[in-house]
């Protein structure tokens, strides 16, 4: 008989026990990723993208970033009290830019080239410092362990009953697209919106304008909207919310975070 796999096992076990919260909005998060194993991952990931992308050495967008991040660090703080910050360019068309634990953010030229400020584009890597700051990325992992574990569990339960293998696969198969479409997905679109929050306050503590984020995403609705489908399909399939909703979930946080950037902004002039 096929046996089950012990990490997949444990996920299971420690589904209720090992729980940790995001600490701005208070939320529980199952955590079966340490935070060593997580750290690990993002260097070993960081160094994979150096080696295979091309980094710019444009020194206006390398001294923008550079700049913009250094500032936010700085306004991150004791959250990511172990980072050892690093800033990469990397030159591609790619309208886009990531965070990694340890304190490890690439901005793609792309992206660099449709912020109009470095408001802009401080919102974008708040953002995406926030992500890390609020372990999404090995909560992402963690679902995975479980919904893995759960089918595992549930391919041995059906071959103890000798269940028609034909039957087994197409079983399978729903429970694939019903854990990444019913859990997956829409944690996924959770996590999108509570960075935005974080990364608001965290340019914002900067000393830059949160109300670019809103202008940013309507840049980049703009930008983008040939090439998205709106239907109601695509918005449960979709990792993120659609821009309609995070724009205006973006204008509802800006008057939380304006008095922020208002005594922040002091220290920069």
């Amino acid at each position: 008989m096929k046996t089950f796999a012990p990490k997949f096992l444990l996920a299971s076990l420690l589904t209720l026990a090992a729980c940790t919260v995001v600490p701005e909005t208070g939320r529980r998060q199952i955590m079966l990723v340490s935070p060593t194993e997580e750290a690990q991952m993002g260097l070993q990931a960081f160094a994979d993208v150096k080696s295979k992308e091309h980094v710019s050495t444009d020194p206006k967008y390398n001294a923008q970033v550079h700049r913009i991040g250094e500032r936010i660090a700085a306004s991150v703080g004791r959250e990511l009290p172990n980072a050892q910050w690093e800033y990469v360019v990397l030159d591609s068309e790619e309208v886009n830019a990531f965070a990694l634990p340890g304190g490890k953010v690439a901005v793609y030229t792309g992206l660099l080239k449709l912020v109009k400020s470095d408001d802009e584009l401080a919102c974008v890597m708040g953002h995406e410092i926030a992500h890390v700051t609020s372990r999404h990325g090995a909560e992402r992992t963690s679902q995975n362990y479980i919904a893995q574990g759960a089918g595992e569990l549930g391919a041995l339960y059906m071959n103890y009953k000798n269940v028609d293998p034909q039957k087994q696969q197409l079983l399978m198969a729903g429970y694939g697209i019903a854990a990444n479409v019913g859990a997956l997905l829409p944690y996924s679109r959770l996590q999108e919106s509570e960075a935005d929050s974080i990364g608001l306050r965290f340019a914002a503590q900067a000393g830059y304008d949160p109300r670019a984020a809103v202008t940013f995403w309507q840049r980049m609705s703009e930008a983008t909207a040939a090439k998205k489908d709106t239907g109601i399909l695509a918005k449960f399939l979709s990792t993120h919310p659609p821009d309609a909703e995070r724009i205006a979930n973006l204008q509802s946080l800006v008057p939380k975070y304006l008095p922020v950037y208002e005594a922040a902004k002091q220290r920069y002039q």
